[in-house]
């Protein structure tokens, strides 16, 4: 962060306990003209609020200007009607509906490229919002109006709010607002933001946990739905977190697989160039007195309940790709979508397993997610690894909760792992993988 700019205890709230709202707008509108005369940002503008300011600038978006609507009458309700989104819009005016109406706030759902799909709440407060094209069908990306909490939400991919004059437009600056992204829970692809829009009451950390948890409600809904597409015909669907057997959807078919018939579908998913009689060998045996006999007649018995369409030999392969929940958890780690990361993940890949190839892989996968959760410090998806059966004694991640959560309840699980810490050396971190 360049020097000059505040550090707050949580970067992602627009307000400290404490703060008087008025003179805090009124040091940001300083700090904003600043900005843009100048292109310095000083005190006190959050990081993700300079950042977000930078970055509009280099879009070319300028203080004084408006949305455009991009899509509109016919367009726009095709494109909605087709939109992944509009299977979860029933739960978002479920869940958020009345809040914003009794709150006199909006509602408003956008989609990865920031254009506007629904706005709905408080009619008076939508006749004010029409005024600055904060309507169905305009564009409100960043690189089109800057800083503001649905386009800077799928900007970041994280959920963010945003307070008054951090804004970057001046006409939107009335207004406080707080989104999340919403990610296809198969792919890990942002689908859009959720978003609610009103006044300085929103300038609050439970308006921001209420979006986050909006979103991720939306995220587990759409996973019980399955996909939009038919499924039969479908790329197969490896299901192997959290569970010992794991599960292939094929063809509108569900095969439970044996623990080895598991481990085989796990690696051959992750090596769709195929892999040799040798290489399967060492990867799925510790002992090296198995002969390559075992492992003929394991992967005849996996092709005969597979068929011989979907699985191959020299090298052995999967014949068609097969996505996996293990792959998906790594892109969504990867494109740095933790939350989306930590809503698919189920829980340690195959416990039961002792291939050397699936425990080195699923000490990875544990440990890279929750290496983000750490870095992300969000209380809600800490509390939720740890109390998993797999992190309840995890005490770098209690440490982590315990820091942005110090209740009595998570400083009392603290305490007592570190004092088993303390009687037994090298427990520093237990876990079930």
């Amino acid at each position: 962060m360049p020097s000059g700019e505040a550090e707050v205890s949580d970067p992602w709230v627009a307000l400290e306990p404490g703060t008087d709202p008025a003179e805090h707008v009124r040091v940001l509108r300083r700090a904003h003209e600043t900005f843009t005369a100048v292109g310095t940002v000083p005190r006190p503008v959050r990081a993700v609020v300079a950042d977000s300011w930078r970055r509009s600038a280099r879009a070319g978006v300028g203080p004084d200007g408006t949305a455009s609507v991009e899509l509109a009458d016919g367009d726009l309700g095709a494109y909605r009607a087709e939109h992944p989104l509009a299977r979860v819009m029933p739960l978002f005016r479920e869940l958020m509906g009345t809040f914003a109406a009794d709150g006199e706030h909006l509602l408003a759902v956008c989609d990865a490229h920031g254009r506007l799909l629904w706005v709905e709440g408080h009619p008076a407060t939508r006749r004010k919002a029409d005024r600055m094209n904060f309507v169905p069908g305009a564009r409100w990306a960043e690189t089109a109006v800057g800083t503001n909490a649905p386009g800077t939400a799928v900007a970041v991919d994280r959920p963010v709010q945003v307070f008054a004059a951090e804004h970057f437009i001046r006409r939107v600056q009335p207004w406080t607002c707080a989104a999340a992204p919403v990610h296809d829970p198969r792919t890990g692809r942002v689908l859009g933001a959720v978003d609610i829009t009103g006044g300085d009451g929103l300038a609050h950390p439970h308006s921001l946990g209420f979006v986050q948890a909006v979103a991720r409600a939306a995220e587990s809904h759409l996973a019980l739905l399955g996909p939009q597409d038919d499924p039969v015909g479908g790329a197969p669907e490896l299901t192997a977190l959290g569970r010992d057997e794991a599960h292939l959807l094929v063809g509108g078919r569900r095969i439970r697989l044996s623990r080895r018939h598991s481990e085989i579908l796990v690696l051959l998913a992750r090596h769709p160039e195929g892999l040799t009689g040798d290489e399967l060998l060492c990867a799925l045996y510790e002992d090296e007195s198995v002969t390559p006999v075992t492992l003929r007649a394991e992967l005849a018995r996996l092709r005969r309940s597979l068929g011989p369409s979907l699985l191959g030999s020299r090298p052995y392969r999967l014949m068609v790709p097969v996505e996996s929940d293990v792959a998906v958890v790594e892109r969504r780690l990867e494109a740095g979508a933790v939350t989306a990361a930590a809503t698919a993940y189920a829980g340690p890949l195959l416990p039961g397993s002792q291939a050397p190839a699936v425990v080195r892989l699923r000490r990875r996968l544990a440990d890279g997610l929750r290496t983000a959760l750490i870095a992300r410090r969000d209380p809600d998806l800490l509390a939720d690894w740890a109390h998993a059966p797999w992190g309840e004694d995890d005490l770098d991640v209690w440490r982590a909760l315990a820091a942005v959560r110090p209740t009595p309840a998570v400083r009392s699980r603290l305490a007592a792992l570190e004092h088993e810490l303390a009687a037994g050396p090298g427990r520093e971190h237990r876990s079930p993988w």
